[in-house]
């Protein structure tokens, strides 16, 4: 079964204000590397029982679920679960797959990044929190903040991309407006999951368009040092 899923709200076109989506309790699907921004979809594979359990559950309850990085750390949570990073981005479901192998593949869309204000006890297996939205409440709006050196940025993302054999749509890219353009390369890039975490926290794109080029340039900096050591 295929379910696509229309995300209402004024902001994806529906009647319902953005800020009501979002829940008081949000189920979280911790996921090392894998970012999540407002208002960009990435899609999943679920087949962990207690995700599959969490996925079933949130298609009844607003269709939201938290998507946040694990930390490497010996600390753990509240609940004896591993540590997570405190900042996270809301998601809603827009699409729904299952398989016939057990699993779901589903679509999130980026609502809203948050902060953990407290851990709840498990559910089902999985992990919820109590998000706090506040300090991300503007990523219900249009970020309309740009790129200062746009050409310089590209020229880096060039170099970064084929250092990494990364195919690009060049004619797409050119064509992006800032905020896709620092989102999609944000999301997709190969970076760390630490340096992943900071693109997530920047403020706006101009913030984190300057972290992406800084990360790209420090990636090719050691590539070129790491291919001096070894000639």
């Amino acid at each position: 079964m295929t379910e696509n899923i229309g995300s209402s709200g004024a902001m994806f076109g529906g009647d319902i204000p953005p800020e009501e989506l979002l829940p008081d309790e949000l189920p979280l699907f911790p996921l090392t590397g894998v970012l999540l921004l407002p208002d960009a979809t990435i899609p999943l594979n679920i087949f962990e029982p207690r995700y599959l359990n969490m996925v079933e559950e949130a298609l009844g309850t607003g269709r939201v679920i938290g998507m946040v990085q694990p930390k490497i750390t010996d600390v753990e949570s509240p609940s004896g679960e591993p540590g997570v990073y405190e900042t996270g981005c809301a998601g809603r479901i827009i699409s729904f797959a299952e398989t016939g192998d057990g699993r779901f593949a589903i679509t999130l869309l980026g609502l809203c990044r948050f902060h953990i204000a407290s851990e709840l006890p498990l559910q089902s297996g999985y992990r919820r929190v109590k998000p706090d939205y506040s300090p991300f409440i503007s990523d219900l709006e249009d970020d309309e903040s740009t790129v200062p050196h746009r050409e310089i940025l590209l020229s880096t993302v060039e170099a970064y991309f084929l250092a990494n054999d990364i195919e690009a749509d060049w004619s797409t890219i050119d064509g992006a407006a800032d905020s896709a353009l620092i989102t999609t390369l944000s999301m997709l890039c190969p970076f760390a999951p630490s340096e992943k975490q900071a693109l997530l926290e920047c403020g706006n794109t101009e913030v984190r368009g300057e972290l992406l080029g800084n990360l790209m340039a420090l990636s090719l900096h050691g590539d070129a040092a790491n291919h001096g050591v070894r000639h």
